[in-house]
C-alpha cells in the first residue's frame, strides 16, 4: 500500500485513474480500463492479464465504479493469480445465500482458501486506497500529505 501511495504521490496522482497510471508506470506494464465489455451476471469487475499488459474490465452500470476499479487494481498490485469466471452464474435465493454464509461462518480452524484471501486482500487494498485518496485531496500537495501521514503513523 505504501509503495502504491509513494508512486501515486510522486506523480502527483490525486484521483484513482491517475493512481492506476502511476502503478502502470512503476511496473512498466500498461493497464487498460474497459468499461464496455459485459461481464457474467453478478460479476462487477475482472482483471485480465496478457503477455504485455493488463486490462481491468468493469461491468457497465456499476453503482460504485471507483470501488470496483480499486479492488481490481489491488489484484494487480498483489499479483494474484486470478481464476476463470464462468460465463453465467446461478441465481441464488436469499435463503441459499443465508445458508451459505452461515456455513462459511462455522469454519473456525480451517485454513483460509487462497481465493478468499486474495479477495480479502484486494478489498482491503481498495478500502485503504480510497480512504487515502480522499484524505490526500484538498489537504495540500499529495507528496506533503503522504509524508505528514507517514510521520504521524
Amino acid at each position: 500500500m505504501d509503495a502504491v501511495c509513494d508512486a501515486a504521490a510522486s506523480s502527483e496522482a490525486v484521483n484513482l485513474l491517475t493512481v492506476v497510471e502511476a502503478v502502470a508506470l512503476e511496473r512498466e506494464r500498461p493497464i487498460e480500463i474497459d468499461l464496455q465489455t459485459p461481464l457474467a451476471t453478478g460479476v462487477c469487475g475482472q482483471r485480465r492479464a496478457f503477455d504485455d499488459h493488463d486490462v481491468i474490465v468493469l461491468a457497465p452500470g456499476l453503482p460504485n465504479v471507483e470501488r470496483t476499479l480499486a479492488h481490481e487494481l489491488g489484484h494487480i498490485v498483489f499479483r494474484h493469480e486470478g481464476a476463470e469466471i464462468a460465463e453465467a452464474t446461478l441465481e441464488a435465493s436469499d435463503d441459499l445465500i443465508a445458508y451459505m454464509l452461515s456455513q462459511r461462518s462455522l469454519r473456525r480452524n480451517e485454513p483460509v482458501p487462497m481465493d478468499d484471501l486474495a479477495e480479502w486482500e484486494a478489498e482491503t487494498f481498495a478500502s485503504m486506497l480510497l480512504m487515502r485518496l480522499k484524505t490526500m485531496s484538498g489537504r495540500g500537495t499529495p507528496l506533503s500529505v503522504l509524508r505528514y501521514d507517514e510521520a504521524i503513523g
